[in-house]
């Protein structure tokens, strides 16, 4: 069972850089994927990226390869996703999510914890 709980979004310059923290509250110690999707307003929910409880395996969307990196760091219960290269089409909101399959997926049904969510806006 994980509850995350996101931080880290706020205002930001294009161009610029942003790093949201996900932390899975009530436990120190996880094996459940972790994925991060976005929405904005309007708009449906989109995957963004995916990291394997090693690390070592990771997703993302096209529209944010090679800017975005997805890590963890289990000792602390904590998913990182460190954002460059910032551009207004990706102001939404930002949510991170425990998956309740072993395999990295883009599919929002196929996770069951959700965090509150955290507010991304990039000026142009």
């Amino acid at each position: 069972q994980v509850q995350p709980v996101e931080s880290g979004g706020g205002l930001v310059q294009a161009g610029g850089s942003l790093r949201l923290s996900c932390v899975a509250s009530g436990r120190t110690l996880s094996n459940d994927p972790m994925g991060w999707f976005r929405q904005a307003p309007g708009k449906e929910r989109e995957f963004v990226a995916a990291i394997s409880w090693s690390g070592f395996s990771t997703l993302y969307s096209d529209s944010v390869k090679g800017r975005f990196t997805i890590s963890r760091d289990n000792a602390k219960n904590t998913v990182y996703l460190q954002m460059n290269s910032l551009k207004p089409e990706d102001t939404a909101v930002y949510y991170c999510a425990a998956s309740r399959v072993v395999q990295l997926t883009t599919s929002p049904v196929l996770y069951n914890y959700w965090g509150q969510g955290t507010q991304v806006t990039v000026s142009s």
